[in-house]
């Protein structure tokens, strides 16, 4: 089986990369990560859960959509006020009503009812009726007021719009402030009405004690009953309280129906495989699975269902192991610590939050901000100054999400970094490269783990000569092809770096010991081919030197034993990008900055290269580039824009734009479908973002103030009465809204009203979805 040289044996060779036989044993679930930013939910909780469907950029995990914002919806301290002065209004008129201030106020009852009922001695039908008369007054001033104040959009907005069971406290409070206006005091005679209109002999029982008591009481629980139940609807009192008196301890001990819950396997049961179901829900009940291990067995799953003949070893391996079928080749199930928030079911990880500013739609205000291979697979490009946290908030949670994926069988991440970058421990990757270190572990393939002369040759050309504007990079492939096709002819290996900088120099001895070791007949082209470079040797424009000079930065003592091609030892190549591994290259920035450019430039080639020639393209394949300061050129901006056919992609962080040529600026900002500019940018990059952004239309207000002249003695009297008392002249003030288009954001507003700690976010899909360039505070 092709191990990649992930499981090799060491090398004998002297001064080789060491390498050790098996990876060292790990402890079957480790405790959860000390840096874990928060204590995330049991497995069962995690997995029921819903994930609403949302726009890029948005954390579904228990995201809830926000409603659109009315219009017409009126702030709370305007409705409050005016259901106050509504109520205040009201009051006035009844108190007037009542106490005979309102004249010819009983014009109309006295025109519909008999002249003698208003001789004094009244009868008692008189009364009655200036009860009924004051009631439906009553009742005509509470509906009038109770609109112009909106009182019943109060009730629904601080009552019934409440969740359960604050919404049944909250109305019967009301329902109890009702019951009382109406039965416990004499402001409002509907009590006295109701009692009014039924005949003497109930109420008064003909002297029965009992039975009087009984009828009235009877008429206090109608009355209040009557009252109550508006409130009782609104409330849902019956529906809370139903709830309530359903039993805990029946609902616990119910079976879970295999279609109710995501944690019950439902897609195993109805496959006919209960028990390997059961096995599953028993492992998550008892804590011995997390949140690895069930979507590595979901993806274990969908493979057996592209090919049912492996049904028979999914259902065996989950019958014999449960949690730890399928396990990652490492036998790794969780990471050493995790940095970041993620959630594995739908592949995202938490940035921060979309603060809830002007800016932000209503529907993302207070939302997680989070990105998914969805996103990532357009490619992102990060930039942002020294301290603005382009590492910690950004590089190392996508690198640790893609890495949780890689033990889940869903991804393959390389992440390329300085030597000392805190992007996780060396435990948590399954290959670790240190060039210059003599202390690591792997080794790193020059060539690219290919065996096609020209093919390793461009990989070459775009390591060494890419960021050279003097060196076209087609020749300097083709002096490079002119010498590795030979060698490998000659040898069945390419040259080690000492050789192949001997080559290029031009070294007499080296190219006629190659020559000699040349058959005449069977290898008569590559003799062409080394002629022709002899003849190229010291002419203009001969990219020979140059690139031996670029060779001569990896020949040193401190790179001795690595990029070694003997086939004594076998360095890692990234042709094995169709296994899900965990892959970071320290590159030594610090000791040798030009070997780390040129290393970093050379990954990102055999990246691009890799990620195009998988024949399986079912993992997402990711390359994280800490720091690509000088690694971006020309023929890589190509590269970038292929990949999104290719399921993979690159997170690309820039301290400022002035480190890729000032040439590749729009193309670049073109080729990546994702931008995110930190804290402290300068406005030359901010400019650059503000184009590529594009403008919207947008609403604006403009108030124009007007000094009012007055022609009438007595106003401009009160005018200047008023200047003199607020020091201000009378104006008017004249408002024009129009809709204009302007910039998302400005180079301004990026350069200076960022905050610390706060980027602007754009994601672009890969299947083009958008989401626009929004502020994120990336603490929250």
């Amino acid at each position: 089986m092709d191990t990649e040289g992930t499981q090799d044996a060491r090398g004998t060779r002297s001064g080789a990369v060491p390498r050790p036989v098996v990876p060292p044993p790990r402890p079957p679930l480790p405790p959860r990560p000390v840096e874990a930013p928060a204590a995330a939910p049991a497995l069962g909780d995690w997995l029921r859960t819903p994930r609403a469907p949302a726009e890029p950029g948005l954390w579904r995990f228990g995201h809830k959509p926000r409603p659109d914002a009315d219009p017409d919806r009126v702030p709370d301290r305007a409705l409050l006020v005016g259901a106050l002065v509504a109520l205040l209004a009201a009051t006035l008129v009844w108190s007037l009503w009542t106490n005979g201030y309102v004249p010819h106020s009983r014009v109309l009852l006295e025109l519909f009812t008999p002249t003698q009922w208003w001789r004094y001695p009244r009868p008692p039908e008189a009364i009655t009726a200036i009860e009924v008369y004051n009631s439906l007054f009553a009742a005509l001033l509470i509906y009038v007021f109770g609109r112009m104040g909106n009182w019943l959009e109060v009730f629904r907005r601080y009552a019934v719009d409440c969740p359960q069971p604050e919404r049944t406290l909250r109305t019967a409070l009301a329902g109890g402030v009702a019951v009382w206006l109406v039965i416990g005091t004499s402001l409002f005679p509907f009590f006295f009405t109701v009692w009014s209109l039924f005949p003497l002999s109930w109420t008064t029982g003909n002297g029965d004690r009992a039975v009087a008591t009984f009828v009235n009481y009877a008429l206090y629980v109608l009355v209040g009953g009557a009252v109550l139940w508006p409130f009782a609807k609104a409330g849902d009192w019956l529906g809370h309280f139903r709830k309530r008196k359903a039993d805990p301890a029946a609902q616990a001990s119910a079976p879970p129906t295999s279609v109710a819950s995501p944690a019950d396997w439902p897609q195993l049961r109805a496959a006919g495989l209960a028990a390997a179901a059961d096995r599953l829900v028993a492992e998550e009940r008892s804590g011995r699975m997390n949140d690895v291990d069930c979507v590595r067995i979901r993806r274990a799953w969908a493979s057996v269902k592209a090919d049912p003949a492996r049904l028979g070893a999914f259902t065996e391996a989950v019958a014999g192991q449960g949690a730890r079928a399928c396990l990652h080749p490492s036998g790794d199930r969780e990471l050493p610590a995790r940095a970041a928030t993620h959630d594995l079911l739908t592949s995202q990880v938490r940035l921060g939050r979309y603060p809830d500013a002007e800016r932000t739609p209503v529907a993302r205000r207070g939302a997680g901000a989070a990105v998914d291979p969805a996103a990532l697979g357009s490619s992102l490009l990060a930039v942002g100054p020294f301290g603005s946290g382009k590492t910690r908030h950004l590089v190392r949670p996508v690198v640790e999400s893609l890495a949780l994926q890689a033990l889940a069988g869903k991804a393959a991440v390389v992440a390329v970094c300085a030597a000392g970058t805190p992007l996780g421990a060396d435990d948590g990757y399954d290959v670790v490269i240190k060039p210059g270190d003599a202390s690591s572990a792997y080794d790193l393939d020059l060539y690219g783990g290919t065996a096609d002369p020209d093919e390793a040759a461009g990989l070459l050309a775009e390591a060494f000569a890419g960021d050279i504007p003097e060196v076209d990079s087609r020749r300097a492939a083709t002096a490079l092809a002119q010498l590795l096709g030979p060698y490998r002819a000659a040898h069945g290996r390419f040259p080690a770096v000492p050789v192949l900088r001997e080559l290029l120099d031009g070294s007499p001895g080296a190219i006629e010991e190659l020559r000699a070791s040349l058959d005449a007949e069977e290898h008569r082209s590559y003799h062409r081919e080394l002629d022709a470079r002899e003849r190229q040797l010291g002419t203009p424009g001969d990219p020979g030197l140059a690139l031996a000079a670029r060779v001569a930065v990896l020949d040193r003592p401190a790179f001795e034993g690595f990029f070694d091609t003997t086939g004594e030892t076998r360095p890692f190549s990234l042709r094995s990008l169709e296994h899900p591994l965990r892959v970071r290259v320290d590159v030594p920035e610090r000791g040798h900055p030009e070997a780390a450019h040129l290393l970093t430039r050379l990954m990102l080639a055999q990246f691009t290269a890799g990620a195009a020639a998988r024949r399986d393209r079912s993992l997402f394949a990711f390359l994280a580039v800490d720091d690509a300061t000088h690694a971006v050129t020309a023929e890589s901006v190509r590269a970038l824009q292929r990949l999104r056919n290719c399921n993979a992609g690159v997170l690309l962080t820039l301290r400022a734009l002035g480190d890729v040529p000032e040439q590749l600026h729009t193309s670049l900002l073109g080729s990546v479908g994702c931008h995110m500019t930190f804290s402290g940018v300068t406005t030359w990059d901010g400019r650059l973002f503000a184009q590529a952004w594009g403008t919207e239309w947008v609403e604006t207000t403009e108030v124009a103030k007007h000094t009012v002249f007055a022609d009438q003695p007595l106003t401009r009297a009160v005018h200047a009465l008023r200047k003199l008392v607020t020091g201000k002249a009378v104006t008017t003030d004249a408002v024009t809204v129009r809709k204009v288009e302007r910039e998302r954001w400005s180079a301004s507003e990026l350069a200076h009203q960022v905050p610390a700690g706060h980027a602007v976010l754009s994601l672009t899909t890969v299947k083009g979805e958008h989401a626009p360039p929004l502020l994120v505070d990336l603490r929250a």
